[in-house]
């Protein structure tokens, strides 16, 4: 189980300490500083997210900023409550347009949010409490979020930071429309860049009795399998410890000449991953390795979901469709940090996306 503590670790580290990633095209740019974080796509829309102090788990809150590439985007907020006080509060906030959050920044009051909305699960920023928390979350504030009796505290540890990363990753540093305003050079705004289009992928269904008759057959051992397996990884027994064991192989036909196979790979106190490969149905085998972390397979659709920890509140997916020939990665994100703000995490924060279409 050396592979899935090193994954565990990884994932702790995101959460809690300052952590900067640039990546290639396709893996966006992310950054944690303290209590907040951005996670820009590889379209490069911009989302930070920010919470309350790690010391407060009793007041959970979390705000979402949103700002897509481009001269002219604005930026969308939003807001998420959870915790003790989550069910009485959300219960009230469904009843209607009476019972909405109030923001207040160094105790002036910047108004009601738009009507919660119980589909989200989050309630709307006006665009004038957008624009005040921005100008506070340059410098140390005490920002609130107050609901009748209730008041939930938003750190600003660590927005400044997040917010210089985004203005990098949208090429706004110095520009009229950045986070952090410089006062020594202000550049034109043309030099912002544009927003990139998603990569379009073509989802083919699998074609599993696409055989002349239905007649042909794979036949392998579990050994063979295993040993054809292990050639696509470099560590396997780091990666998929559990390939030479006893477990069944799934191997199922996507058309008349490939196969996807399937076996458990690892397991941990609340976390487990599968291998997935694509092969030919005869020599040469020509194995493709997937992954070894995924959770689910169904018609052509593969998924690897692995929670932050235990409870549940934090959690990271990948997701692969079936293009034809392989499986191409379709989705990836996490959902935040590990803030307790509700199970399953607080918000989708990509790092890749795709504009998946349906073949004809």
């Amino acid at each position: 189980m050396i592979k899935n503590k090193i994954r565990l670790s990884l994932f702790t580290a995101v959460s809690t300490a300052l952590v900067s990633t640039a990546s290639m095209a396709n893996t966006g740019v992310e950054l944690t500083s303290q209590d907040w974080q951005v996670v820009c796509d590889n379209t490069r829309t911009c989302r930070l997210a920010g919470y309350q102090a790690e010391n407060n788990s009793e007041f959970p809150i979390s705000i979402l900023l949103t700002r897509r590439a481009g001269a002219n985007a604005k930026v969308d907020g939003k807001v998420k409550i959870g915790g003790a006080k989550d069910s009485s509060s959300k219960a009230l906030m469904q009843l209607g347009n009476r019972h909405r959050i109030s923001l207040f920044i160094n105790d002036k009051d910047y108004g009601e949010t738009k009507p919660f909305s119980t589909t989200a699960g989050s309630a709307e920023l006006t665009e004038a409490q957008v624009t005040a928390l921005l100008e506070a979350l340059t410098k140390s504030s005490d920002i609130e979020l107050v609901l009748r009796n209730s008041r939930w505290h938003l750190s600003d540890k660590g927005a400044s930071a997040v917010m210089l990363k985004a203005d990098e990753a949208q090429g706004r540093v110095g520009t009229s429309s950045a986070f952090i305003s410089r006062t020594d050079v202000v550049k034109s705004n043309s030099n912002i860049l544009s927003p990139k289009s998603a990569p379009v992928l073509r989802f083919v269904t699998p074609k599993p009795n696409a055989v002349a008759g239905n007649k042909k057959k794979f036949v392998m051992k579990s050994s063979q399998l295993a040993a054809l397996m292990k050639e696509t990884m470099k560590d396997a027994d780091s990666d998929c410890p559990s390939l030479s064991d006893k477990s069944p192989w799934r191997v199922n036909r996507l058309n008349g000449s490939q196969l996807i196979a399937q076996h458990d790979c690892w397991t941990s106190a609340y976390n487990k991953g599968s291998g997935v490969w694509v092969i030919n149905d005869s020599k040469p085998y020509n194995p493709k390795l997937v992954t070894t972390d995924a959770t689910s397979y169904d018609k052509g659709k593969i998924s690897a979901v692995q929670k932050g920890r235990g409870i549940g509140d934090c959690v990271t997916k990948i997701d692969w469709i079936w293009t034809g020939k392989a499986f191409e990665k379709s989705h990836e994100g996490s959902t935040g940090l590990c803030r307790m703000i509700e199970a399953g995490g607080a918000w989708q924060l990509p790092t890749y996306i795709t504009d998946v279409k349906t073949a004809q």
